[in-house]
């Protein structure tokens, strides 16, 4: 029997092919650029899995090449840019899988805003907006100062404007006016306050709060993610607080099963949504649940893949991680060109808590977006008994590592 992967996070594909297994399965997975996945793939047998290069971006395509998967079972959505195909093709081969109108839903962020609002889980209208300066006038009435401007379909924190006067709202829609976007602008209220991300697992409307991650910042204007670390060590009534809160508006928002990434900020009146992910967090958020659970949390993934309620919801409880606390740091240039490579990997194992390097781009790549995910060019994980700890630690050592750019005046 075959599970098939459409696309797949950077990171944990090796977790998943060892969940598949684990299940009984063999994993397939449909990629339009296998060099995605070149760090998981070096660190795999060969045969591990079988791979099919197809355009993702292809609904026929696709279709196509699932019909050629031998005794396919299930299909596997793990990303946002892929989770509506996933669910119409899905539906299409009549396998289990969640509602394709809900997640058309989770991914607007815009459609999400209005609807917790309207029930009153969130104190935000979002307003959508022309991307010209004109629409300044729109925002300030409906919205107000401080606000943020978004894409309603973005990712990796691109398309992002924070605003907190009229001047800044005037030059963010300037800039968004020359912008293509996945969805729609439009606006919210600025949150103040810490961001966290819940990371939860659910099944047919029971949720499961599997830990809290920290989440750093740039600061302003840019929004990129630094940092992060898990589990954060909240009192345990604050837990079940957030557990109650996050259960409340995915429940809202239609999804009632599999893993959810919810990013919020903890304002001095509680959480406040910023995001609703369905799937496992990015970066190296699976990876670090995995430690501190002490379990392959994949095999929840392919649980719910199959159709059968994830044993991992029985084994785990909140507040509860038997394992290290893991924290990571992005690593990016700084300046824009093409990167050659980077100084003091050779060193890292210096550094206490067991830093490990995770490479996401390659020498001779051009680096030019550096106000968000996309100039990231490799990730430190660090282990501690607490996320303070590991966070500390991943930052001792991600300070270290430089990554050596070529700026394109210096080719002339």
């Amino acid at each position: 029997m075959t599970i098939a992967a459409l696309e797949a996070l950077t990171f944990g594909l090796g977790r998943l092919v060892e969940a598949a297994a684990d299940a009984g399965h063999r994993l397939c997975l449909l990629t339009g650029d296998r060099d995605v996945y070149r760090h998981e793939l070096a660190h795999l047998d060969p045969g591990a899995l079988d791979i099919v290069d197809v355009d993702t971006h292809d609904a026929g395509a696709c279709a196509a090449a699932l019909s050629a998967v031998p005794d396919l079972s299930g299909l596997i959505n793990s990303t946002d840019t892929w989770s509506v195909p996933g669910a119409d093709l899905a539906a299409k081969f009549g396998l289990p899988g969640p509602d394709p109108t809900a997640v058309r839903l989770l991914r607007d962020k815009s459609r999400v805003r209005a609807l917790l609002h309207e029930r009153g889980l969130s104190a935000s209208r979002a307003v959508a907006v022309p991307a010209q300066v004109s629409s300044a006038a729109e925002i300030l009435r409906e919205v107000g100062l401080p606000a943020v401007l978004k894409d309603s379909a973005g990712t990796s924190s691109r398309n992002v404007w924070p605003v907190r006067d009229e001047r800044q709202l005037r030059t963010a829609l300037a800039e968004a006016s020359r912008r293509a976007f996945n969805g729609q602008l439009f606006a919210e209220r600025f949150f103040s306050g810490p961001v966290y991300s819940a990371e939860t697992l659910g099944w047919q409307g029971e949720t499961k709060l599997l830990g809290v991650l920290s989440r750093q910042m740039s600061p302003e204007p840019s929004v990129r993610e630094e940092a992060a670390a898990f589990p954060v060590a909240f009192p345990l009534a604050e837990l079940g607080r957030i557990e109650e809160w996050a259960g409340r508006v995915l429940s809202a928002a239609g999804h009632d099963s599999g893993f959810a990434h919810v990013e919020f900020v903890l304002t001095a009146d509680g959480p406040e949504l910023v995001e609703i992910n369905r799937r496992i967090g990015g970066a190296l958020v699976g990876e670090a649940l995995c430690r501190a659970l002490g379990t392959n949390v994949y095999d929840a993934l392919v649980d719910t893949a199959l159709g059968h309620r994830p044993a991992l919801l029985d084994a785990v409880t909140t507040g509860s991680a038997p394992g290290p606390a893991t924290a990571f740091v992005l690593v990016y240039p700084d300046r824009p060109g093409t990167l050659t490579g980077w100084t003091g990997l050779d060193g890292l194992a210096a550094f206490p808590g067991s830093p490990e390097w995770y490479p996401t781009a390659v020498p001779g790549r051009r680096v030019q977006h550096l106000n968000d995910q996309r100039g990231c060019t490799g990730i430190v994980l660090a282990e501690a008994e607490t996320a303070e700890l590991a966070l500390h630690r991943a930052l001792s050592a991600a300070g270290s590592i430089r990554p050596t750019v070529e700026a394109d005046e210096d080719r002339e």
